[in-house]
């Protein structure tokens, strides 16, 4: 894999022109999972990993019409999820994983997803992404949960470089104002998933472009996709 270069890191003018030009462009921008409540949102976050949205969705059409809650999913069984989810990858682990988790918050937390890092980090098959994704998604914290395109994104537009995807995290988080964090989650996502592609970025149809740091730059006119996260 090519080493990612470095582009000029954007200033603090740059930074929120770039958000703000990705604001007007989508000023309501919502994830693309499909789910209900918290529960949902977490069993399809947990599914989403190494997943499109579009494929996890497909799954829990029907996974969440007879298990739309922790006590239904026990029920379930892991083979029953499976049977939902076996088009999705890794989908053996994520059967036992959705299964488990569910058993959790039913002894754990009351059957409720908990509003809180730590607790949900302890669940099977959590990691800081997915717990981020909970947190902003479900109950409002302006988190940053930094996939594969937020990851290229941060380090190719000099918004956020980082080696790995808590140094993108971290950096984004002191970044992006206040006041645009929570929705920063959403509109990067989208805007590298659509726009700022892995092996050619879209560039003559960015909205944000003026602002954007890469090409003039270190780099060349591709780039090497981030590592899976």
């Amino acid at each position: 894999m090519a080493a990612l270069l470095k582009p000029p890191l954007m200033t603090k003018a740059e930074v929120r022109g770039f958000i703000d030009a990705l604001a007007n462009h989508n000023p309501a921008p919502e994830t693309e999972l499909s789910f209900t409540d918290p529960f949902t949102l977490l069993v399809a976050v947990v599914l989403s990993a190494q997943a499109t949205d579009i494929s996890v969705n497909k799954a829990t059409a029907t996974l969440f019409k007879v298990a739309p809650t922790p006590k239904a999913m026990i029920t379930l069984g892991v083979d029953g999820v499976a049977s939902h989810i076996r088009t999705i990858g890794l989908w053996q682990t994520k059967a036992r994983n959705v299964v488990q988790l569910a058993r959790d918050l039913e002894e754990k937390h009351g059957g409720q997803v908990p509003d809180d890092r730590e607790k949900l980090e302890a669940l099977p098959g959590v990691g800081r992404k997915t717990a981020n994704v909970v947190l902003n998604v479900a109950f409002g914290h302006a988190t940053m949960a930094v996939d594969t395109h937020i990851f290229r994104l941060g380090n190719r537009t000099g918004l956020a470089p980082g080696k790995t995807p808590r140094e993108v995290e971290d950096a984004l988080l002191k970044r992006i104002p206040p006041e645009r964090l929570r929705d920063s989650h959403h509109w990067l996502i989208l805007h590298g998933r659509y726009v700022c592609k892995a092996r050619r970025p879209e560039c003559w149809r960015c909205v944000a472009t003026q602002w954007c740091r890469y090409g003039d730059k270190t780099q060349g006119p591709e780039m090497a996709d981030a590592p899976s996260i």
